[in-house]
C-alpha cells in the first residue's frame, strides 16, 4: 500500500523522481554533460553518476561518440509510441484530422492540455511545400497557441485565469506577453466557439483551433496552422469553418456515458 503523508500526498521514492525528472530536463533543455546536469537540476554530481549509468543501461539515455554528453535513449521512444498506440483520443481523432487536413490541406495538429502547456499528440502534414517545423511530443504554452487557447476557453474564468502566468515569456516578436490581454483572447475564444493566434508561437504562421468534445471537460483540441501568405481569397473563413463543422460533427455523435 502506498503510504501518504499528512495531507494525503503520495509520498515519492526520491531515486525514481530523480530519473523522471531528469528525462523530462533532457527532454525540455536538451543533452548535457554530467556536469551540466547536475548544475541545472540542482543535484550533486555524485548523485548523478550512478543515476545516469543505470539510465544508460537500461536504454532510457545513450552518450554522444565521445560518452560524456547524456541524451534521450531508444526506450523512450518505444515508451512514448506504445502510449500513442494505446491513447483512446488518438484513434477516435484520427478520421477526423484526416478529413480536415484533406479539405483544408494546410497542417492539422491535435494537442492535449498538460498543466498550463499543451503537447502536441498527433499532427497531418500540409500538401505544399512551405511546411511547419513541428512534431508529435512537443510542448508549448497554452496561453499562446490557439490549441491550448480553445481549451482554457471552455474553462470556468477563475480556472483559465490561474492558468495564464503574470510573467510570460515570448516565443516570437509577436506573443501576448500580458496577461490581461491574453485573457481578452481567451474570453474571445469562448464567444467565438474557436481559438486563434498569429505569428506568437512561430513566425509567419497563424494557427485556428477547436476543442474535441471526446469528454466533458475538454483537454484535446484540433488546430489548423498555415503560412499568412496563404490565407488570401477567403481561406481564413474556410479554415474556421471546416474546423466549426468538424467539432458540430463530433458533438452530434458525441456519447458521454462513453466519454474518455
Amino acid at each position: 500500500m502506498t503510504q501518504t503523508s499528512a495531507d494525503s500526498t503520495p509520498s515519492t521514492v526520491k531515486s525514481a523522481a530523480r530519473a523522471l525528472d531528469l528525462l523530462d530536463e533532457i527532454a525540455l533543455r536538451g543533452p548535457g554533460t554530467q556536469l551540466q546536469l547536475s548544475s541545472r537540476m540542482g543535484i550533486p554530481k555524485s548523485s548523478l553518476h550512478a543515476l545516469v549509468r543505470t539510465m544508460v543501461v537500461k536504454g532510457w539515455l545513450e552518450t554522444d561518440p565521445t560518452g560524456t554528453v547524456y541524451k534521450l535513449g531508444m526506450h523512450c521512444l518505444v515508451a512514448s509510441s506504445a502510449y500513442l498506440d494505446g491513447d483512446a483520443v488518438l484513434a477516435r481523432a484520427a478520421p477526423i484530422l484526416d478529413e480536415v487536413a484533406a479539405a483544408t490541406q494546410e497542417t492539422v495538429h491535435l494537442g492535449r492540455l498538460d498543466g498550463d502547456h499543451v503537447i502536441y499528440t498527433g499532427k497531418r502534414e500540409s500538401v505544399h511545400p512551405l511546411r511547419m517545423h513541428s512534431a508529435v511530443g512537443r510542448r508549448l504554452p497554452a496561453y499562446s497557441t490557439a490549441l491550448g487557447r480553445a481549451i482554457l476557453a471552455e474553462m470556468p474564468v477563475e480556472q483559465r485565469a490561474a492558468l495564464v502566468p503574470t510573467d510570460i515569456k515570448a516565443m516570437t516578436p509577436h506573443t501576448t506577453v500580458t496577461k490581461d490581454e491574453v485573457l481578452e483572447i481567451i474570453d474571445t475564444a469562448a464567444v467565438q466557439g474557436y481559438a486563434t493566434e498569429s505569428e506568437e508561437s512561430c513566425l509567419g504562421v497563424r494557427c485556428f483551433g477547436v476543442t474535441l468534445p471526446f469528454t466533458r471537460h475538454a483537454t484535446d483540441a484540433m488546430s489548423v496552422s498555415v503560412p499568412i501568405s496563404r490565407l488570401g481569397d477567403g481561406r481564413q473563413d474556410m479554415i474556421i469553418e471546416t474546423l466549426l463543422a468538424a467539432r458540430a460533427k463530433l458533438a452530434a455523435t458525441a456519447d458521454w456515458s462513453a466519454s474518455v
